[in-house]
């Protein structure tokens, strides 16, 4: 297990490169571009002058998270193979750099939503919390400023404020997108796509949909074992994998996070890991708690436990932490709680490790 940890470069981030390289175990940063728009090819310069900054801090970028997926083609408009010939030459360029996987996701219009960013606890750290009362009662505009507000001028992946002014003609192309249909144009998407991920050798690794379920009507297809197996039988490639989120596919009760790890990762599909906590406080009402299992709702012992069962070799990233000790930064990203729950795995890990060894 390789462990990285995202960063959203100089520009953008509060955490530095000299902090991450501080904290043990931590070999890489999981890191993109922001600055180039949707659909644009990422320039190969581009690409080696934050590979160049990461090596020279004694680090390396291996994995890059996100290279999101322009709207048209989710939609299957006719302008998708555009954008396809686009993001096909992106991982052609990614492959030279040396980077090894590439994360995307193909939630409609929202990429992970939250209803408040910033939910103080009682001991006085902050989380990111999901209630989906919020979002029957509002709509999607209301979200969009609520995210305004909790993000304080910091940057939110997936969250492009130029993109979503277009909000209501965005929802209104989605009214004829049913889930079949989203899959199909997913499926259609793979295919070109995968065949240049095998030659140029980058993993492609498709998130879960964060929360797994469908918000404001949009239609949700990578939510549960079943949807992700049909996802993956659909274009059989050792290249088309998944980023195993524990928090996003574990808030979804019916999903079994230990037996799902052993049977993806013994299809060896499993590409990344996305390892945190949650807390479930109702239907559709979660937390994003500390790490340890007594701070949240999942048993982490025996996620890890699956992991190493599976001989996991791939790379992992603490997610979404607290914000705590009165720092300042991106919501979910700050230096602390992730370095926390860095130590925490490697705690469980290690101790999976002995007890198996006797």
């Amino acid at each position: 297990m390789r462990i990285v940890f995202r960063w959203y470069g100089e520009k953008f981030d509060t955490v530095t490169l000299e902090q991450i390289r501080q904290i043990p175990g931590v070999e890489g940063v999981v890191g993109a571009l922001f600055d180039v728009p949707v659909g644009e090819v990422w320039p190969f310069d581009k690409i080696m002058q934050l590979k160049q900054k990461v090596e020279q801090s004694g680090l390396k970028l291996e994995v890059i998270e996100s290279v999101n997926v322009h709207e048209d083609i989710k939609l299957g408009l006719s302008t998708r193979d555009k954008y396809i010939e686009n993001y096909s030459q992106t991982l052609i360029n990614l492959s030279k750099a040396g980077i090894k996987v590439v994360v995307y996701n193909f939630m409609p219009v929202f990429d992970w939503v939250r209803t408040d960013l910033r939910k103080k606890l009682p001991d006085g750290s902050e989380v990111m919390e999901y209630d989906h009362r919020f979002i029957e009662g509002r709509g999607p505009k209301e979200l969009v400023e609520e995210f305004r507000r909790g993000s304080q001028g910091f940057i939110l992946a997936g969250w492009e404020w130029s993109r979503l002014e277009k909000l209501s003609e965005i929802l209104k192309m989605y009214e004829d997108v049913d889930e079949e249909r989203l899959f199909q144009n997913l499926i259609y998407f793979l295919k070109n796509v995968i065949p240049i991920c095998e030659k140029v050798g980058i993993k492609l690794a498709i998130h879960p949909d964060d929360p797994p379920w469908s918000v404001f009507g949009l239609p949700r297809i990578v939510t549960c074992k079943e949807n992700i197996e049909r996802i993956l039988r659909a274009v059989e490639s050792p290249c088309n994998g998944i980023t195993f989120c524990i928090g996003s596919l574990g808030v979804n009760r019916k999903n079994n996070l230990p037996e799902m790890i052993r049977y993806f990762g013994n299809m060896g599909r499993i590409h990344f890991v996305h390892l945190r906590n949650v807390k479930i406080t109702g239907e559709k009402m979660f937390y994003e708690s500390a790490h340890p299992s007594f701070c949240g709702s999942y048993d982490m012992f025996e996620i890890v436990k699956a992991l190493y069962d599976v001989k996991f070799d791939g790379y992992m990233r603490p997610d979404h932490g607290r914000t705590i000790w009165n720092e300042k930064s991106i919501p979910g990203y700050g230096l602390y709680d992730r370095a926390l729950g860095i130590a925490y795995i490697l705690g469980l890990w290690e101790a999976v490790n002995k007890m198996v060894a006797r």
